[in-house]
Order: structure tokens, then sequence, then C-alpha cells
């Protein structure tokens, strides 16, 4: 059965508790390399001609794509602006200690329509990540084969709600029920494709890698929603 191989980029190489999502910050590369052997050395190799390794446009995923496609280039390399994590708007760059409470309030009632710093909506993030699943759904029906996702904490999340039984029913996100788990920086969680109605929420099995300690990490919508602390 085809899957969806959803890995999480490296450390990024920025202070602990900053707020970020499509800052395009600089990446760690030691981790970035060891990452990208050990996504090339899990893939299958028996892999089709027509396997799509998907990432997002931001540099901390591009670097590890083409790393990976270095040492498997029986994929074909796409660079995909839907998988960008969400914009946070003037949030971003920003302690999360910073930032105004009442906002952040705001953010948790109206989860699915709310534009944190005036960036993006969590609706308008589910549309774009929600088409590139489509399509890759579709060609992994039609070809048998894998596919690749290197992104974001959040576009694991946003992946999981598309995949449940509550988007399956119609209801809109809210911070009860988002997803909370994703993989950790430089791991990676499995997808069965082409997804159906019935796809429950799988908590991501992550690879064996954890971020170096004291190294920052996205912040995405969480349940309970609370202001995320230093991380």
């Amino acid at each position: 059965m085809p899957q969806l191989w959803l890995v999480r980029h490296a450390p990024v190489l920025a202070p602990p508790g900053i707020c970020y999502g499509q800052l395009d910050l600089p990446v760690e590369l030691e981790a970035t390399a060891r990452c990208a052997e050990r996504l090339a050395s899990a893939l299958p190799r028996t892999l089709l001609h027509r396997s799509v390794l998907r990432h997002s446009t931001l540099r901390r995923c591009e670097l590890l794509a083409q790393a990976a496609y270095a040492l498997r280039p029986d994929f074909t390399l796409k660079s995909d602006a839907r998988l960008r994590e969400l914009n946070f708007g003037a949030w971003e760059g920003l302690a999360w200690a910073t930032l105004p409470r009442a906002e952040l309030d705001t953010w948790a009632a109206q989860l699915a329509t709310y534009a944190p710093g005036g960036g993006e909506r969590l609706i308008d993030m589910l549309a774009r990540v929600g088409a590139a699943l489509q399509e890759d759904s579709t060609m992994a029906s039609e070809t048998g084969s894998d596919v690749v996702w290197i992104a974001h904490a959040g576009v694991a999340r946003c992946v999981q709600w598309l995949l449940g039984e509550r988007a399956q029913r119609g209801n809109p996100p809210c911070s009860a029920h988002w997803p909370v788990h994703a993989p950790a920086p430089g791991a990676w969680a499995l997808y069965p494709l082409p997804f159906s109605p019935s796809a429950a929420v799988h908590r991501p099995q992550e690879a064996h890698t954890r971020p170096a300690q004291g190294a920052a990490q996205e912040q995405t919508p969480s349940a309970p929603m609370a202001p995320p602390g230093p991380v």
C-alpha cells in the first residue's frame, strides 16, 4: 500500500522561544545531512520512476530535500509552496512570551478563522495542504508508489486533521481537537495513501532522532491552545 512519508526538517538556528512559521531561518547543516542519510536508507528500494519527493520552498526544507535527492535520485524532486508552514505575520521572529495574551486567546477561540499576527488563517493553510495531499493521493493510487514530503510540524498536523473523522464530517478545526503530535525535527511520520473518509488520525511514529538541546522549534496551533512558552 502506498504511503506518504512526511519528513520534518532538521533543527533551525534560532534562539529558543521564537515564533517562526514562514520566517526563512538557517538550519543546522550537519543535522540536515544526518537526516538525509537516515531517510535515504529507510526509503523503499523498489520505487517507481514517477515517485515524488515534494518539499516546502523554505530553505530548511529545500536543503534537506536536495541532500536526500543526492542520495536517492530515483525520485522526481518538486518544490511546492503549498507545503510551507503557517504564516504568523507580524508575530514572526518575536518571542512567544512577549505576544499579547488577548491576541493569543482570540486565536485559541477562533482557531480556524483567526490570522495570528495578521498572517494566515488555518483554514487557508488546510486548503493548500489538502490540495497537495489530494494530488499526491491520486498519483499514488494510479502508480502504487510512495510519496515523500519534506515540510514542517504545522503541515504534519494539517495532514492528521485532514485524514481524521472530524474533518471528513465537515467539522471546522478547533483548539480542543487540533492534533498535538508532530514529528521531531529530522524525523518523519507515515500515512497510508490514498486516503479515504474513514481514515483515522494517527499519532506519528517518529524516527529515532530528536532536536539538538536548546534548538528552536516551529510553533503551530496545538490543543489545548495556550500561550506557548520557551522551547
